[in-house]
């Protein structure tokens, strides 16, 4: 499977194309490179996966870890070197057909939104470096590589969230999520040095001996690699940054929050998750529990915001959280080495990839045709719009765990999960899953239902009626409702597990049915207070309802704890101790220096005479003190 090494080379050529010399090329021409770069790694990566579980299983009943490319990049000293390559085992195929699937998705739909755009090549080339660096992180072969392509992620991320440089808030966004995964990686590579120094490799798969003499150091390490995680997947109190990148473009919305940044964190723990159950049970509870304070956190904001790209951010935390908590209820005691909860987390990646990407991408169908991302302006959209509004409701009840929609299936087994490691826990879950669809249905029906400012003020002010977005947006939203309606029916376990064996998935009924009713419950709350498009004012609960629309202070309190705290009482004392002690003592010298020269530069005027007088002067009195003593 050598080929695999064009799956990383077409989007960086694609890259290098157009961004050296994409103003050369007209923006449809630059749009058709970056799309059939993509294309073709699509291909490729399908072809990957047929070919990669097409191969059966071994002797062991586990597929193969296949690494047919591979090259040493940094020799360190004769027993440890970092490497770069194509790693290709059941989690990393998986994800190559998500990022593909996805990203091709947002190119083909870019083509009809950003139409007009100026900077469109400059769009694509971002577009294909964010490809890029995501397959690369996917593919490492070892933890140094997944490292160097996860600062990739940041920086095209970066690039993608300050597209419209121009505007702002664009700008700040965009330094906001650098700046804070930044901190957050800052552990993660401290935990790689410290992984590498006592396990002696930066490999996925290093000496049993060497994990179990370093004890509590790997713990340690991977449990710093969990904060990098967190970060890039804006977990509690690092998810600070993801609302704010809905400055970005839609597309690139969708392409973040779907399918690449945001699930680096959970892919991060899962393709360690050997070395965490193996070698660090005790950190796992803490990813869950980070995990699900994160999910209720971002799921009770969600309930109030009126941008609907804000509601759809604060559902991707909720859920990125849901597929922590999966991780993180592992336990060694499973004969299956945790195997439900790791199914269940990498099945809900897959299906919430689909689906959130479906949202996304709605929603900036929504955006174009009403030219606004606030609830007050939409409405009676359902007669206007009608693919974006079957597809966006099909996304609301898989992502609400309605059957037979993929999210059912997916977050059923998380509760299942987690009632098998506490009832507390699968209670809190199963509680969170029906606030999920109670935000989704109230975004639905704000958007939706009821007659619609925009509409009804079309004939009093001329304003032209919301239309249905071009095929170019509407094609790569139907295809992406049709595999939110099967991915569900996938074997998922026969593919992916959490010991390569297959895993053959058990509903379990009585959960299912919670689940369920627990869901319906939440979509009629929200019918009834929201099936006519208005808003109502909160009686009840109003102190809880202005702090989660202030998203509970937490922006405020960092603001509080960087400019009072950190600039005021330590950037403030060290700017003035380094201007008048640092500097006043280097300026110092410096002016005893030149006073010094002033004095004694008469010793070398370069007049002759002096120094023949000088010499003489010098000599004679050495003269004198010699014959004196």
């Amino acid at each position: 499977m050598e080929y695999t090494i064009l799956i990383l080379v077409l989007p960086f050529l694609s890259f290098l194309l157009l961004g050296l010399g994409g103003k050369r090329f007209p923006p449809k021409v630059a749009g058709l490179i970056g799309t059939v770069s993509l294309a073709a790694v699509t291909v490729l990566s399908y072809a990957a996966a047929a070919g990669y579980f097409g191969g059966g299983r071994g002797a062991d009943g586990t597929f193969p870890t296949l690494v047919p490319y591979e090259m040493t990049w940094l020799p360190l000293n004769d027993t440890l070197s970092i490497g770069m390559g194509i790693l290709l085992d059941p989690i990393s195929v998986m994800m190559l057909v998500v990022i593909s699937t996805v990203s091709l998705m947002v190119h083909i739909y870019s083509f009809g939104y950003m139409k007009g755009e100026s900077g469109f090549q400059r769009y694509y080339a971002f577009l294909s470096l964010f490809t890029l660096s995501m397959t690369g992180l996917v593919v490492a072969v070892n933890i140094f590589q997944m490292y160097v392509f996860w600062e990739l992620v940041g920086v095209s991320s970066y690039l993608l969230i300050g597209f419209y440089y121009r505007k702002p808030a664009a700008v700040a966004a965009s330094k906001k999520a650098f700046i804070v995964t930044r901190f957050a990686d800052l552990g993660f590579l401290t935990g790689i040095l410290i992984y590498g120094y006592y396990a002696g490799t930066f490999s996925f798969t290093p000496q049993a001996q060497a994990l179990v003499a370093a004890g509590a150091m790997i713990p340690l390490a991977l449990g710093l690699m969990f904060v990098g995680g967190a970060g890039k997947s804006a977990m509690f109190p690092l998810h600070i940054w993801l609302p704010d990148a809905m400055e970005g473009p839609t597309p690139v919305s969708a392409l973040i929050h779907a399918a690449t940044m945001v699930v680096a964190g959970v892919y991060l723990v899962a393709r360690m998750f050997p070395l965490f159950i193996g070698y660090a049970p005790e950190v796992l509870p803490v990813v869950g529990y980070v995990g699900a304070f994160t999910s209720l956190f971002a799921a009770v904001i969600a309930c109030v915001q009126t941008d609907i790209k804000r509601v759809l951010a604060f559902s991707t935390i909720s859920q990125i959280g849901f597929m922590m908590v999966a991780l993180g209820v592992c336990t060694s005691d499973d004969p299956h080495a945790g195997g439900l909860g790791y199914l269940a987390s990498m099945f809900h990646l897959f299906t919430h990839a689909m689906f959130k990407a479906l949202l996304f991408l709605g929603a900036g169908a929504i955006i174009h045709a009403v030219h606004s991302n606030e609830m007050k302006d939409m409405g009676g959209l359902r007669k206007y719009m009608p693919v974006t509004h079957i597809t966006f409701l099909i996304a609301c009840l898989a992502i609400a765990g309605i059957p037979p929609f993929s999210g059912f299936f997916s977050k059923d087994e998380i509760l299942s999960a987690c009632f098998a490691f506490s009832p507390v826990m699968g209670g809190v879950m199963t509680f969170i899953a029906g606030l999920t669809a109670f935000y989704m249905f109230r975004l639905y029906h704000n958007i939706f239902r009821g007659s619609g400012r925009n509409v009804a003020e079309e004939g009093e002010n001329h304003h032209p009626a919301p239309r249905e977005a071009p095929a170019a947006m509407t094609v790569p939203l139907i295809f992406l409702a049709a595999a939110t309606c099967v991915a569900g029916f996938i074997p998922f376990g026969e593919f992916v597990s959490s010991n390569g064996t297959a895993y053959h998935i058990h509903p379990d009924l009585k959960v299912a049915a919670v689940s369920v009713c627990v869901a319906i419950a939440g979509i009629v709350a929200a019918t009834l207070r929201y099936k006519d498009g208005k808003r109502r004012p909160v009686s009840r609960f109003k102190g809880l309802y202005v702090a989660a629309c202030r998203r509970f202070y937490i922006d405020e309190i960092y603001r509080f704890v960087t400019h009072k705290i950190i600039f005021g009482c330590i950037s403030v004392p060290v700017a003035w101790f380094d201007r008048h002690v640092v500097d006043g003592f280097m300026n110092g010298l410096a002016w005893i220096t030149n006073a010094t020269s002033r004095k004694i530069r008469g010793l070398q005027s370069g007049a002759v005479q002096q120094y023949a007088v000088v010499f003489l002067g010098g000599a004679l009195a050495l003269i004198v003190i010699l014959l004196l003593t």
